[in-house]
């Protein structure tokens, strides 16, 4: 069977004057037909790839190749390690491979966080664990180096940080918690009529006049202690960013005894802050975190960045009583929701 092209009707070309433009169009609509089959058949490309391989042209017109030698052939490890280190404070948005060279000389317990990221990534991914991986392995040398922030347990690269966070940086949870001020008082006086005694749920820290009651310690749920006071444990719950489900996170009260000096010490990581409710708050307390003093207010929050040098004073005489504060770790505002998610299930609490 034959087809003519009088069967498709094509107007005449007004503007020429001539018979219609039936071998133009069908060139036309060839070429396009062509041009559709090669972008269809192209393989997709990975932008990360590209992202490496100009990496290594930029890094190759820096340093040349002597002609009298070959190149040695890169590893993608070693070449994502390299995008890493020149992309400078946005590394962490490129991608991180399993096999990526950690170094040898960091301390175990960097190692075992990291075999946990591993785990982590091969159930999950790899994306978005940029700034983790790269903290992981500089951790020996922000334990080491003389500085006013120190945490001892692992340092997130790139976080904006300051020694206490205005109101903004968690504004729902700050107000969720000082609306929630004569409850949480309430029960605290409960608890603390029974007795200060670890039978009690108490347990004590550091010197002679420190107490705690957590309803929440290293990420896992004290039971009876949240069963003693079970509005604020509700309170807890509808907070947006507490930490309750790794071992960097806590809840409690806090108790500090008059006469009573923490010297100074350091969180143990920088991708939390500690939001500090005022119960009972003597005049001659006072926090100072990085150089900066502060002091409490009774149903007031102070959001305060413990991984900086921080020490904590009661100079008040016994009829003063004891600073009491409900202290609830959130996470810092600059930890992404992929990074989140991986810290919770490196830093799982201990079964």
């Amino acid at each position: 069977m034959s087809w003519s092209l009088d069967l498709v009707p094509l107007p005449p070309c007004a503007l020429l004057g001539g018979p219609p433009l039936s071998g133009l169009l069908w060139t036309v609509l060839l070429l396009f037909l062509w041009y559709c089959y090669r972008v269809g058949s192209d393989p997709p490309c990975h932008s990360g790839l590209h992202k490496t391989s100009s990496s290594f042209s930029r890094s190759s017109s820096r340093s040349p190749v002597d002609p009298g030698h070959s190149a040695p052939k890169t590893s993608a490890a070693i070449g994502m390690e390299a995008v890493e280190e020149e992309d400078g404070p946005e590394s962490y948005l490129a991608p991180v491979l399993s096999h990526a060279p950690f170094p040898n000389e960091v301390a175990a317990d960097s190692r075992k966080l990291y075999r946990a990221l591993q785990e982590y990534a091969k159930r999950y991914s790899w994306a978005g664990m940029g700034r983790i991986h790269k903290g992981l392995r500089n951790q020996a040398k922000i334990t080491e180096r003389p500085s006013i922030q120190k945490p001892h347990l692992f340092y997130l690269p790139d976080v904006p940080s300051i020694p206490f966070f205005p109101r903004d940086a968690h504004r729902h949870d700050i107000e969720v918690l000082e609306a929630s001020y004569p409850i949480i008082l309430a029960e605290f006086q409960a608890v603390y009529q029974r007795g200060i005694d670890t039978k009690f749920g108490w347990t004590y820290q550091g010197p002679k006049g420190q107490a705690v009651f957590p309803l929440y310690n290293a990420g896992a749920c004290v039971a009876s202690n949240c069963r003693a006071c079970p509005c604020t444990y509700r309170t807890l719950l509808s907070l947006r960013t507490f930490i309750n489900s790794n071992s960097l996170g806590s809840a409690g009260f806090w108790l500090l005894g008059p006469g009573t000096t923490l010297g100074g010490s350091y969180g143990p990581t920088n991708t939390r802050l500690r939001c500090q409710l005022g119960l009972q708050t003597p005049a001659q307390c006072e926090l100072v975190v990085g150089g900066e003093p502060q002091c409490w207010s009774e149903g007031h929050c102070l959001l305060v960045d413990d991984s900086f040098l921080h020490t904590v004073s009661h100079n008040g005489g016994a009829e003063d009583g004891p600073r009491v504060i409900f202290s609830v770790d959130l996470w810092h505002p600059n930890v992404a929701a992929a990074e989140r998610q991986a810290l919770d299930y490196i830093f799982a609490p201990e079964q």
